[in-house]
């Protein structure tokens, strides 16, 4: 892949125009110790795909590290099939193969899935058309759609679902099965993507996926036939514990705001008159922070002067609350349409609901401001109240900001939200 695509925004969606002899698709295959599978595997995705896929394609057998005869089966199949090849890396990991098979291929889709094709091949078609068309940046297989057909036991059934609930309480993720292995990319997505993906064993697909939606990157979901594979390697108590981890760790840099997902944005469109129809939505942390600061400063002066109007009949605690609560309403509604450009009546309850948590936050701040002020001096004057309340609010803006960006406007990117966004 070019190195000079680390900074700025991705391009406008278009449909790709494919190359003569090169090829549309390359479809990864991350394998440890499969010399048994391996080749009838690829085998039989070769035949699907020469028989139904209507452009040049390539299969891209990964090794991660294998100790039994699979490298051989790898080269010999790289061999005897055109489109195959084989690639071999020294250390373990499905996130690691993925990151340095998709970071060094001129395909301009990216796919891969497990060794076992657990997933009826009949979905590629409909996973990779949407990446294909310029309609979406990513395309996953869904096993928990209504109308995916699924073969496999209780325990793994517990498990997905317990682990895709835990992703949407804990990242707010809106997409339906992180970790079915089966999945594409459009490269240059994956340009800007991957070097942001710090997980390289199985939690690399849900790093993926989060950071991408958090992005506002376009997800296209398709139901698949699964049938689980019985003798699957996965030791489900290790790779539960490790994606706890990297929840964790995505989750905190999430709520930092330490991570640079504008440079993911896209445009408005692949036509001027789309973009310009769109003026001033505020997007990426530098346009936030501007906008959270100019709403906050005018908030800021409304709160004053509401607590010096109140405090003409009220004492000093009940001023402040009455105050500050009546700018919080406002200051809401204003970072709801300015700064996190989401417009329209969509949840407006609930940001308006999580705004008041925090505006509990702030109101405990300054009271208790206050409270040690009264502590410290008998009869402070009103100019001392204004000063002690000016530094208390400057700390809860700083805690006000990263809960608004990290859960109040959490879901302004879900299909429903970027609806609204006018």
């Amino acid at each position: 892949m070019p190195t000079d695509t680390s900074t700025g925004a991705l391009p406008a969606r278009a449909h790709l125009a494919p190359v003569p002899g090169e090829p549309v698709l390359d479809v990864v295959i991350p394998v440890f110790n499969e010399e048994k599978d391996l080749g009838p595997c690829v085998r039989r995705l070769h035949d699907h795909l020469t028989r139904t896929f209507p452009y040049p394609f390539r299969i891209t057998i990964a090794d991660n590290a294998s100790t039994d005869r699979t490298p051989e089966v790898a080269t010999g199949l790289a061999a005897g099939l055109d489109g195959v090849r084989s690639t071999r890396l020294e250390e373990k990991g499905r996130g690691r193969a993925l990151h340095t098979v998709w970071s060094r291929s001129e395909a301009p889709v990216l796919a891969y899935m497990d060794v076992d094709l657990s997933t009826d091949l009949n979905a590629v078609l409909p996973l990779v058309a949407p990446l294909i068309s310029g309609h979406s940046d990513l395309a996953i297989g869904t096993r928990l759609a209504r109308s995916s057909r699924v073969v496999r036991g209780a325990k793994r059934e517990f498990v997905s679902r317990a682990y895709n609930l835990l992703l949407r309480s804990s990242l707010a993720a809106r997409f339906s099965d992180a970790q079915c292995g089966f999945k594409a990319i459009r490269r240059e997505v994956a340009e800007r993507l991957l070097p942001l993906v710090q997980d390289t064993g199985w939690f690399f697909d849900t790093e993926m996926l989060v950071l991408a939606e958090r992005a506002g990157l376009r997800i296209h979901e398709v139901p698949v036939d699964w049938v689980d594979d019985p003798d699957s390697t996965v030791h489900i108590v290790r790779t539960a514990a490790e994606d706890l981890r990297g929840v964790w760790r995505v989750g905190r840099a999430l709520a930092l705001g330490t991570l640079p997902l504008d440079r993911l944005a896209r445009p408005f469109g692949d036509d001027p008159r789309d973009r310009s129809a769109l003026p001033g939505v505020p997007r990426g942390l530098a346009r936030q922070l501007l906008g959270f600061c100019t709403v906050g400063v005018l908030s800021t002066l409304c709160y004053l002067a509401l607590y010096s109007l109140f405090r003409l009949g009220a004492g000093p605690q009940l001023a402040n609350a009455a105050a500050l609560l009546l700018s919080a309403v406002a200051n809401t509604a204003a970072n709801r349409r300015l700064t996190f450009g989401v417009r329209g009546r969509a949840r407006a309850l609930r940001h308006q609901a999580r705004g008041l948590v925090v505006f509990a936050v702030g109101l405990a701040l300054t009271s208790g401001s206050l409270t040690a002020l009264g502590a410290a001096t008998a009869d402070p004057g009103h100019s001392t109240e204004l000063a002690v309340l000016i530094a208390a609010n400057l700390a809860a803006t700083v805690l006000r900001f990263l809960l608004f960006r990290a859960w109040v406007f959490s879901d302004r990117r879900t299909p429903a939200a970027k609806d609204d966004v006018r």
